[in-house]
């Protein structure tokens, strides 16, 4: 480590893609307090997860060119310096549109998930680079299958202002680290930003690239349903302190971990296409079971937050699979790859979201959300049997 001559150590890398999960996820058992701390309805606050997303989302779009151009470096520190700003304000904010403004400005930390991807895909051959992204991500599992519950904590002994100051620091840390640590491992072009974009064709007009973003859209769409309606689902229906609903709501991570630990461990020997396939039908049978025993009348707490298990691991099986997939399509593109991938991974998520914490009361239960996160996981199994359909046909 600290030797900016070589490619960033694989500890940098898990911690780039950790802040950027602890920074969506760990204030969200504070939202039912920060509602009432700027005297708004759940509704509003809930945006501060959909429009996150929907930010997010849209600057993978540039980060990628960006980075292309620029190379790895220079953009992620750049980044860093924004979302430490952006915590401030976050803390700073007197009411909750400024808070919402803020939070939206915290997007940009998505840099450190899109460029580690990238950084991986630098150094590696396609399977290799799923294994090592499944090792990178099973690393960074472990920051929100902890960061709901320590949020809670956190929320609980000082107030949800806490949450956002162990993001400062944190960020403060990570700004350290990179630059220290990371030497830059993509090769910056000659190209014009607008001929960077001009690219993008060539990733748009390839069904292998939308198949596999597809796939990990869908498969992902499932837990960002989650992140939008869990929390109402574990305090307004079941009554969960912050504290306890922390701790259920790191459920998918503890299966995203295993899952991830599949792909690092068989992805080069199995493949990326059938790891794809059986995570989707592990994802999509554990909603689909949780789903069926709330419509019989016999939901609860622990099978609503158990049976989310199974959702981690599927995402865990199908994100860096189909990442490592959809980044091979165009080796030159890995950056812009990456962030136009995770673009339609998070804008769809971002959709999901909102429409889970829109549709939710205390008269409907939890099924509307298992519903929408159901038909989401099914649309994954249908994007990889394309891919694999294709290429049986490419064979022949």
């Amino acid at each position: 480590m600290f030797n900016r001559t070589t490619p960033p150590h694989i500890v940098t890398l898990i911690l780039l893609a950790g802040i950027s999960a602890l920074s969506m996820n760990i204030f969200l058992p504070s939202l039912p307090g920060m509602t009432e701390y700027f005297h708004t309805d759940y509704r509003l606050m809930q945006l501060s997860v959909a429009l996150y997303l929907a930010v997010n989302a849209v600057l993978q779009i540039f980060i990628g060119p960006f980075a292309d151009k620029f190379g790895r470096r220079p953009i992620l520190l750049v980044a860093l310096v924004i979302f430490l700003l952006a915590t401030l304000g976050t803390l700073l904010a007197p009411n909750a549109y400024a808070f919402l403004v803020f939070r939206m400005t915290q997007a940009v930390i998505v840099a450190g998930m899109v460029l580690s991807r990238a950084i991986v895909r630098d150094v590696h051959d396609q399977d290799s680079a799923a294994s090592m992204i499944g090792y990178v991500t099973m690393g960074m599992a472990l920051v929100p299958m902890i960061s709901p519950a320590i949020g809670g904590v956190l929320d609980a002994a000082f107030g949800w202002h806490a949450n956002f100051w162990g993001l400062f620091l944190l960020g403060a840390l990570m700004l350290a680290l990179v630059y220290f640590d990371l030497g830059e491992t993509g090769k910056p072009r000659d190209i014009s930003l607008l001929g960077q974009f001009k690219e993008y064709p060539q990733l748009l007009t390839s069904p292998r690239f939308w198949a596999y973003s597809l796939a990990a859209a869908a498969a992902s769409g499932a837990f960002f349903a989650y992140l939008g309606g869990a929390p109402f689902v574990g305090n307004d229906i079941y009554g969960l302190p912050p504290e306890t609903l922390g701790l259920y709501f790191s459920a998918p991570a503890i299966g995203y971990f295993v899952g991830n630990f599949v792909s690092g461990k068989f992805s080069v020997r199995v493949g990326i296409n059938r790891m794809i396939f059986w995570g989707s039908v592990i994802n999509s049978a554990g909603i689909a079971v949780s789903l069926l025993i709330h419509l019989a009348g016999a939901g609860t707490v622990m099978v609503f937050f158990g049976f989310m298990t199974a959702v981690g691991v599927g995402n865990g099986m199908v994100i860096p699979n189909a990442t490592a997939g959809s980044l091979s399509v165009r080796p030159h593109l890995a950056g812009t790859a990456s962030g136009l991938g995770g673009a339609i991974m998070i804008g769809g998520g971002a959709a999901l979201s909102a429409i889970a914490g829109s549709l939710l009361s205390i008269e409907t239960g939890a099924w509307p959300l298992l519903a929408i996160m159901l038909a989401s996981a099914l649309c994954a199994i249908v994007a990889i049997l394309f891919v694999m359909l294709r290429e049986r046909q490419l064979a022949r």
